[in-house]
């Protein structure tokens, strides 16, 4: 009897959860835009919406479902707990409705305080019909909707029939390996070279396939990859929390600009040379912060850092500077590359530049993870107090990678400048070290392949998002909530090296005529 009592209240306690949630979303209209991009329609018809309503009671019950601390997995037990879920998250619709019918029934314009919800939604809310048929339709959708989602996560997801398949496709992957000719390649000492080299063939043809949208939108990824592969070497190999790293960006971003464009210096350096002074110019300006700061720890470099951020955006805006930076107009007319001749002023080209800046970043990212710098920098995240008593010179490392990930950020800093021909103060505002930061802890603190996958999902999911634009970023929010939830080490976490059991191997346990007989011990 404990037992039901216990589903019943767990269906209850998350139902009532999930019914608020299904509330806000409908205050907001969200619901609404959600079937708008289903149904490709511009106005929802109550038809609509109750699939819409039956589609989150569906999501509802593969969630209640889910939940790790049921009572079992039997089919009864599934059934208690959608059944609960849905009868107090349509309750609470049924509430929601009473609500709704009153505001049309007071001729209220419920835009005087939800800009979102207009009377033609309300009446879409409905389902354009009486309190008492809107009430039972949100309370049979949303129950139908949750013993739906229930069953399919038992017998679709859960199912012994798709575990048997995976296992039979796992031994048929298995068997193709092992084919002659699949050998022969793996074994083969040129094989990861190969497989290398025809992906970033195909990489490079992409761009001629994306188009012009799709071509900027991977550039700013590729360029956020560029600023990750810093910000990995400081906050997720050396374990230095900076959020002051947008400053480089900028440097980078305006030593392009005054060494390459017209005005207002006049020097017009050209790309290549502007691109060096970038690199030396952010990394140099990583070494003159970390020597006065890298004593400090924690929240405390976190905050300095932010200070320094911040001061290098109002420097370049203030009226002080402006001959030199443009003030907020910025600086305009910034160099495109070229080489032999090759005009990279094409979005096709300019992408196949950000493609090589990002393959050579990882080779060096790559090298430098895995060299003696790299594991200095490992014993240093561990504990730095421990890495200096064996002998670590951790203000020296310390000072290496923030001067390298200042650097990362000065190229991507001039290519960003470069292809947009134009920086300003608001293209380096303190978002952009949150986002860096956040593709980092995404993708997976330390691991060059989490860097790929956190910008990706920093820079590409919103775009993704556009279609419904009023909500992009709630969805893009809700979307790291659940990820950090799921999967709180990354999506990609790294691996660290094993370096004893490398070199020393794993320990041999003695044999019974190894240990010491009882006379000797005693």
């Amino acid at each position: 009897m404990n037992k039901k009592q216990s589903t019943f209240a767990k269906g209850i306690k998350f139902g009532l959860t999930y019914g608020i949630v299904l509330v806000i979303l409908n205050l907001i209209a969200f619901t609404v835009a959600v079937g708008r991009i289903i149904f490709d329609t511009r106005s929802l018809v109550p038809d609509e919406y109750a699939l819409v309503l039956l589609l989150f009671g569906f999501i509802f019950g593969m969630m209640s479902a889910a939940q790790k601390n049921l009572a079992d997995d039997h089919m009864k037990t599934i059934f208690k707990a959608t059944i609960s879920t849905g009868l107090s998250s349509g309750g609470l619709m049924a509430l929601f409705a009473v609500g709704a019918f009153m505001l049309q029934n007071n001729e209220m314009d419920p835009r005087t305080y939800l800009v979102m919800l207009s009377p033609d939604i309300l009446e879409t809310y409905l389902f354009e019909s009486s309190l008492g048929v809107a009430m039972l339709l949100n309370l049979v959708l949303l129950v139908s909707g949750s013993v739906l989602g229930g069953l399919f996560l038992k017998k679709v997801i859960r199912a012994d029939w798709r575990k048997n398949i995976a296992e039979q496709g796992k031994g048929k992957v298995a068997e193709w390996m092992k084919a002659p000719v699949i050998e022969k390649f793996r074994n083969s000492k040129h094989s990861n070279l190969i497989i290398i080299l025809v992906a970033i063939g195909l990489l490079f043809l992409m761009p001629f396939v994306w188009g012009g949208y799709w071509n900027y939108v991977m550039g700013t990824v590729g360029i956020y990859i560029l600023l990750g592969l810093g910000m990995n070497l400081i906050v997720g190999l050396s374990g230095q929390l900076l959020l002051g790293y947008v400053a480089f960006f900028a440097i980078g971003a305006y030593t392009m600009g005054l060494l390459s464009a017209p005005m207002p210096l006049g020097i017009e350096l050209g790309f290549w040379p502007a691109l060096l002074g970038s690199i030396i110019a952010a990394g140099l300006t990583g070494i003159l912060l970390g020597v006065p700061i890298l004593n400090l720890r924690g929240d405390y470099l976190a905050i300095v850092t932010l200070g320094f951020g911040e001061i290098i955006r109002i420097l370049v805006k203030s009226d002080t500077l402006t001959a030199l930076t443009g003030g907020p107009k910025g600086l305009r007319n910034i160099a495109k590359p070229t080489l032999f001749g090759m005009d990279f002023s094409s979005d096709v080209n300019f992408m196949h530049l950000i493609i090589v800046g990002v393959i050579v970043g990882v080779f060096i990212a790559y090298r430098l993870q895995y060299s003696r710098a790299g594991r200095a920098w490992l014993s240093i995240q561990g504990d730095e107090t421990v890495a200096r008593a064996t002998g670590v010179n951790t203000y020296y490392y310390k000072i290496l990678a923030l001067a390298i990930g200042a650097a990362f950020a000065g190229v991507g800093g001039a290519i960003f400048a470069s292809r947009n021909q134009f920086t300003g103060p608001e293209d380096h505002i303190m978002m952009v070290s949150i986002n860096v930061l956040c593709l980092v802890i995404v993708g997976g603190m330390g691991s060059l392949p989490g860097v790929f996958l956190g910008a990706f999902v920093i820079k590409g999911i919103p775009e993704l998002l556009r279609e419904i634009t009023e909500y992009r970023l709630m969805v893009f929010g809700i979307l790291l909530v659940v990820m950090m939830i799921v999967r709180p080490e990354g999506l990609w976490p790294t691996r660290r090296p094993n370096l004893e059991e490398d070199h020393v191997g794993k320990l041999k346990k003695p044999t019974e005529t190894e240990l010491p007989s009882k006379e000797v011990a005693a």
